[in-house]
């Protein structure tokens, strides 16, 4: 088994990294109320379940290039016979972060390959949920072929977020593409009736779940982040091709699953 050092340098390109040894703090705000005045910034603790809304945001949807332009991911597969570097079992461990992550504004970066939309959206600040900005980010999550948009589980985009922002202290920038946000039951049939792994009583259709991939990140390695947040479930889909797999996350019970 490869040392952090190794596989950063080998899979990632990096020299090295260290993790602080702090419990995971978890903050999803799961209410949002009407606009107020944006407030200073201020230290606030922070209570998982708790929020409000804050009338300032500095992102917005915006169209992106088509999908075929899109940073492309190695092929990739279950780690057993894959040929690639095995990453260290601690090597993105979310439970190694420290209070001050949390407590930091969060701007997320997601693309929708289905749609071509990209959003780089501040959407959580002063320890408040900025409402503009979670209902575009509900809307880039929508049913892109039900063509239904719902209101996401704001704990979703808090493993989302934390996701991206813990990568990019390894220096993994790119945007997290969505391959599929929420679903209407008719959708969710669709899927089941083409042989597409979907559950019949899916957490997607709840707004509670999202299929995940980063370009060029090895699954197994995203799966365990997502994993190490202890925020729901997490489903890892290996497929080989130019694409590679994808991870599912949801917010539901506690498990872990290879489809």
């Amino acid at each position: 088994m490869a040392s952090r050092r190794d596989f950063l340098q080998q899979g990632l390109g990096l020299a090295g990294a260290s993790l602080l040894s702090v419990p995971l703090i978890g903050c999803a705000s799961r209410t949002t109320v009407q606009h107020t005045a944006a407030a200073t910034p201020k230290p606030a603790a922070h209570t998982a379940g708790s929020g409000a809304t804050s009338a300032a945001t500095t992102g917005a949807v915006a169209q992106a290039k088509p999908a075929a332009g899109m940073p492309r991911a190695s092929a990739q597969s279950a780690p057993s016979g894959s040929g690639e570097l095995e990453p260290p079992p601690d090597i993105f461990d979310a439970q190694a972060l420290d209070l001050e992550f949390w407590l930091k504004p969060r701007t997320i970066d997601v693309i929708r390959p289905a749609s071509g939309e990209r959003a780089k959206l501040l959407y959580w600040r002063d320890g408040e949920l900025i409402e503009s900005a979670y209902q575009d980010l509900c809307h880039l999550l929508r049913d892109v072929n039900g063509k239904e948009t719902a209101l996401i589980d704001p704990k979703l985009f808090e493993t989302l977020w934390g996701t991206q922002a813990f990568v990019a202290r390894y220096g993994i920038d790119t945007p997290l593409e969505i391959l599929s946000g929420y679903r209407t039951p008719a959708s969710n049939q669709k899927l089941r009736e083409a042989g597409v792994p979907a559950a019949r009583q899916s957490l997607h259709m709840e707004g509670r779940a999202a299929d995940i991939r980063l370009a060029n990140l090895n699954s197994e390695v995203l799966g365990g982040l997502v994993k190490s947040f202890r925020q729901g479930g997490v489903g890892f889909y290996y497929r080989a091709g130019p694409r590679g797999g994808w991870i599912h996350a949801d917010t539901g019970l506690k498990r872990t699953w290879k489809g």
